[in-house]
């Protein structure tokens, strides 16, 4: 269930991630997750390899940061490939930005994984590692159900709308007063 509870977690942070980057960016405030639940899941399905897959490069920084960087770039072009295929949706184009392959992945965000992987692999694992093992089962089986819940409503959403503004669930409406 550790498994799980680390994918839920670093999707919420991959989310956190979304918001402040395109606030601090001017970027667009596209929600780049869920219908309901405020989760990225490519961040959690890229953590989750990362983690799992670290363990023998752990020594080396240099090769925690090449494997993440690498294992990330990997996830985020099978999930735009997913959404693009399945869904009919994209929700990043990187065509103009360097190093970038069909738009789905590019250098400087693969570059910005394998950075980010070195305070995951060497202080969020470790910190929040022996926390999700304490959640008792029957918490993650009723998180389990709603993550499976919205993401089936979520794809069902996008695949019928084929636009990702039908996830977006507030406004940037300023109200006069």
């Amino acid at each position: 269930m550790v498994l799980f509870w680390n994918f839920m977690l670093y999707s919420f942070l991959g989310f956190l991630l979304e918001v402040a980057y395109a606030r601090c960016t001017g970027g667009r405030p596209n929600r780049k997750c869920l219908w309901v639940l405020p989760l990225c899941p490519v961040y959690g399905l890229g953590a989750c390899l990362i983690l799992s897959l670290s363990a023998p490069a752990r020594p080396f920084p240099p090769a925690v940061f090449l494997l993440g960087a690498l294992t990330a770039t990997g996830a985020e072009y099978l999930a735009a490939v997913y959404y693009e295929k399945l869904l009919g949706v994209s929700f990043w184009d990187y065509r103009d930005l360097p190093g970038n392959l069909h738009g789905r992945v590019c250098l400087p965000f693969s570059l910005a994984w394998g950075v980010l992987s070195l305070p995951l692999v060497y202080w969020l694992g470790p910190i929040f590692s022996p926390l999700l093992e304490q959640i008792p089962a029957p918490v993650g089986w009723a998180a389990l159900a709603a993550l499976a819940a919205d993401l089936l409503l979520s794809a069902l959403l996008l695949r019928s709308r084929r636009d990702i503004g039908c996830l977006k669930w507030y406004t940037h409406e300023k109200t006069a007063g």
